[in-house]
């Protein structure tokens, strides 16, 4: 959309006024127009303002009066419009109707593998201004006087960012900012400071692989494999896994997975579909000890466990050592089952609770279709 300007003018051109304000502008005929000003009318983004806000200032000149103006629609400005008795338009002029900014706020920053520097902030108060406002982000070395822009801004439904693709300084901290100014006024957010190490985050971890765990039906195992930002930038990471039913948009969360990269969930429902994600969260870089930020989930992947008539609450495979009343119970029927089918302590694996645990379900089975025979 754009402002139409011809030789008869309107006074005053193009003004940037505060919302709220009132205006009177006027329609000045050009001696080229032989019309009475009587004759003329106005519009505003193509609506004809009613005849009581019009006074004739003299046979040339038509004003009209405009109260408690709201914000522009768009921010290349309001057409107010002066017309003939025909319609033609003989003048325009483009109203800028808004806000001084407020400071911006919500200033957070992160490195992708200690490589670059990226930043997102919202604007202050309601944030919108209804004018165009510009938005830029600065940041300097502490203890340096030389301050620098960001250049590659990108814009989003009431946020902003901007990224800078230098290599940015690993062990000195940043002051970064940003600041707003249009027409009406300027602001300055607070000075965020900040260690890149701090803020380091990765890619998700890739090639993400959920399988069963043999026949067990209440059981998945999940395998990933590291990002390979790790080795380039010195530093491990930890894990977390998140898994959902099919039909169920709620996840559960993994936290205690540590620093390995596979991790068995159990407890699950048999039979059924899950969706499996994991993400990696830098710590350790070149020897900070401050955690970094989370990455990105890694891609959906899904898997079914064995179907059984078995139903359980999902967690993860728990640890030596969780004193809760299902653990305890499950080891005191593996030892003694351990008894009759192992031979020292060689024989107490992984592997032998495997095969514990699918006795146990052939039995459950077994169990389950004698009741069903005696019922028949």
């Amino acid at each position: 959309q754009f402002c139409l300007i011809f030789m008869t003018l309107i006074s005053p051109q193009d003004p940037v006024l505060r919302i709220g304000s009132s205006l009177t502008a006027s329609c000045v005929l050009s001696p080229d127009f032989d019309l009475p000003a009587t004759s003329l009318y106005w519009t505003l983004n193509g609506v004809r303002l009613p005849g009581s806000s019009y006074s004739v200032v003299s046979s040339d000149v038509l004003s009209v009066t405009l109260h408690s103006l709201s914000g522009s629609r768009q921010q290349s400005g309001d057409n107010l419009m002066c017309h003939g008795a025909d319609g033609q338009i003989l003048a325009g002029s483009c109203l800028y109707v808004g806000m001084p900014p407020e400071k911006p706020v919500n200033l957070t920053c992160w490195s992708r593998n200690a490589k670059d520097l990226s930043c997102k902030w919202s604007p202050g108060g309601q944030g919108e201004t209804h004018i165009r406002t510009k938005y830029t982000l600065k940041y300097k070395l502490r203890w340096y006087e030389r301050e620098e822009e960001c250049g590659n801004y990108r814009t989003g439904k009431q946020r902003y960012s901007c990224y800078i693709p230098r290599n940015p300084a690993l062990f000195t901290p940043y002051e970064i900012w940003v600041e707003a100014a249009n027409q009406l006024g300027s602001a300055t957010s607070d000075i965020t400071t900040l260690d890149i190490l701090d803020v380091v985050t990765t890619d998700a971890p890739a090639n993400v692989q959920v399988s069963r765990v043999g026949d067990l039906e209440d059981q998945l195992t999940v395998r990933w494999a590291s990002p390979p930002e790790l080795k380039d930038i010195l530093f491990q990471a930890k894990y977390q896994i998140r898994y959902r039913l099919e039909d169920s948009t709620e996840w559960k969360v993994v936290d205690d997975i540590g620093n390995q990269t596979s991790c068995r969930l159990a407890g699950l429902q048999p039979g059924t579909v899950y969706f499996v994600q994991v993400r990696c969260r830098p710590v350790g870089i070149y020897g900070s000890r401050k955690p970094g930020i989370w990455s990105e989930w890694s891609h959906p992947t899904a898997a079914s466990t064995p179907s059984s008539e078995r139903l359980q609450s999902g967690s993860c495979d728990p640890k030596p050592g969780d004193q809760n009343s299902t653990l305890r119970r499950e080891l005191k029927q593996f030892f003694g089952w351990v008894r009759k089918h192992a031979y020292g302590c060689s024989g107490m694996s992984i592997k032998l609770y495997d095969q514990w645990r699918v006795w146990l379900q052939k039995s459950h089975k077994t169990g389950n279709q004698i009741l069903q025979d005696d019922n028949s």
